[in-house]
């Protein structure tokens, strides 16, 4: 029997701000992409496979964003995924459950300033299955920090990640790729056993 105790799957940034049409800070391609987001967190449930909800959550006034983006937080102004609004909550269809983990970042990688590694590492996680938006900046700031920290397995399923265009989520995949992610489907990532080796 396949074994996903060591696993944990990272959902990012699918909050309203990202998602929805009319959100601040509108991601494209990622409400295609919820059902399959919904469909990967099943999967982890049913797998036994850690859920950690990796979200954006700012202070009103941007006092914690990045400065290229304090602009976006003038006073009197709701700013993008500010903590309590409900741009900041996750999209219909995602739901934290007992047992998942939250964790707030406020920078492109999960990894950066936050415990998430630690947390990982204390939960005997070595490897890393990883949906969300968006592909050129939080995943793939986040899958580069997994890789540098050395986790064994890094995953980045295809489907269930998106970019502002194919193009640029296509490009930034097969950067993924050449540094040794797995990028399988959802449907591949499915069918797959916990101790096959998996797709490259």
């Amino acid at each position: 029997m396949a074994d996903w105790k060591h696993t944990a799957l990272l959902v990012i940034d699918m909050q309203h701000d990202f998602i929805d049409v009319a959100g601040p800070m509108l991601v494209n391609g990622g409400k295609a992409i919820v059902p399959n987001v919904i469909k990967a967190v099943q999967i982890a449930r049913q797998r036994g496979i850690q859920v950690v909800w990796v979200v954006r959550e700012h202070d009103p006034l941007g006092r914690d964003v990045e400065l290229f983006r304090r602009h976006l937080y003038p006073a009197g102004k709701v700013g993008p995924t500010v903590k309590g609004e409900r741009g900041a909550e996750l999209v219909d269809g995602l739901v934290i459950e007992q047992g998942d983990y939250k964790l707030v970042k406020t920078r492109f990688s999960a990894f950066f300033a936050t415990h998430l590694d630690s947390f990982l590492k204390g939960s005997g996680i070595d490897s890393l299955v990883v949906t969300g938006v968006q592909t050129p900046n939080c995943i793939r700031q986040t899958v580069f920090d997994g890789v540098a920290l050395d986790y064994k397995s890094v995953t980045v399923i295809l489907d269930a990640t998106a970019a502002a265009t194919p193009d640029i989520h296509a490009a930034n995949i097969l950067d993924m790729k050449n540094i040794g992610v797995a990028t399988p489907s959802l449907q591949e990532w499915s069918e797959l056993d916990a101790l096959s080796s998996g797709y490259q």
